[in-house]
């Protein structure tokens, strides 16, 4: 029986995004034994909330480029015009859930990827339907009409943002990994929160290292097995979707040392040459995947 682990996100986080190696030594350490559900945050629904704050595209710019360096996941650092509003791409994740939900997580990270990799205004139809065009399987037309007019989307959604704001003498408050939405508690990305085999919730709020995310999953369940991944190759072949050097740094480090980005890159740059997997950029860097 798969343990089951919700995360707590969404599409425009940056500290989600930036968490994406460490999630992905998750998927990997322990494949099928998870059942990953997905709550979509919405921290904002029209761009002018950001604006009010005195947010712009340039900052936003130069945090993505901060976010980079620290944690080596691909970014644009060209400025957009305006801050993203994000309740319209946290709306696609859950109408995907709704309608083709074994594409859920995909459309999560293809937002991801075209929230912090490229200058198009996910907040807008037009470009969304761009970016969920490249999820394979996913009738993307379907999925942004259902995002902005479908009533039970809107209810879905509306309940994601009620778990999200749930987290008043939660753990995650204690921890000091909350935030506030007015009077209301709320959950940081990307938090997981576990359900144990005995029915205990076991949670890690907002942005952890992965030993954090491993400890709880290990106490939710110690009988799951642990598989570990020994080259890029394997890296790839395992993922659903295409992954950067940080993340396949991640994924063949040894627990409690630091991953080596520029090996696992050298890797990642051999199979490409050998026509064994394909390179696609992305910002200032790429993701690999299987050829």
């Amino acid at each position: 029986m798969a343990l089951n682990i919700l995360r707590i996100t969404d599409s425009g986080c940056p500290f989600a995004y930036a968490a994406g190696p460490a999630l992905s030594v998750l998927r990997h350490r322990y494949g099928t034994q998870i059942n990953w559900r997905l709550a979509m945050i919405g921290l904002a629904e029209h761009h002018s909330l950001y604006e009010e704050k005195g947010f712009t595209g340039e900052m936003m710019a130069i945090s993505n480029a901060s976010f980079s360096r620290r944690y080596g996941v691909p970014v644009t650092s060209e400025a957009r015009a305006r801050p993203l509003a994000t309740w319209l791409g946290c709306k696609s994740v859950v109408a995907a859930r709704l309608n083709q939900p074994e594409l859920e997580a995909n459309v999560h990270r293809a937002l991801q990827i075209g929230w912090f990799t490229t200058t198009l205004a996910l907040d807008e139809e037009a470009p969304l339907l761009t970016v969920l065009e490249e999820v394979d399987g996913l009738d993307a037309k379907a999925t942004v009409e259902a995002a902005v007019n479908d009533q039970e989307v809107a209810e879905a959604f509306a309940e994601d943002r009620r778990k999200a704001r749930s987290a008043q003498g939660s753990p995650t408050e204690a921890q000091n990994k909350h935030a506030m939405d007015g009077d209301l508690v709320r959950y940081t990305a990307p938090s997981l929160l576990v359900t144990s085999t005995d029915g205990r919730q076991l949670e890690a709020g907002g942005f952890q290292p992965v030993e954090a995310y491993d400890v709880i999953i290990a106490n939710a369940d110690p009988t799951l097995t642990r598989h570990t991944t020994e080259t890029a190759a394997e890296a790839l072949e395992a993922s659903p979707w295409g992954l950067c050097p940080a993340e396949v740094a991640a994924i063949l480090a040894a627990p409690l040392s630091e991953p080596d980005v520029a090996a696992a890159e050298v890797e990642l740059i051999k199979l490409v040459v050998a026509g064994d997997a394909k390179r696609v950029a992305a910002g200032n860097g790429a993701f690999y995947s299987i050829a």
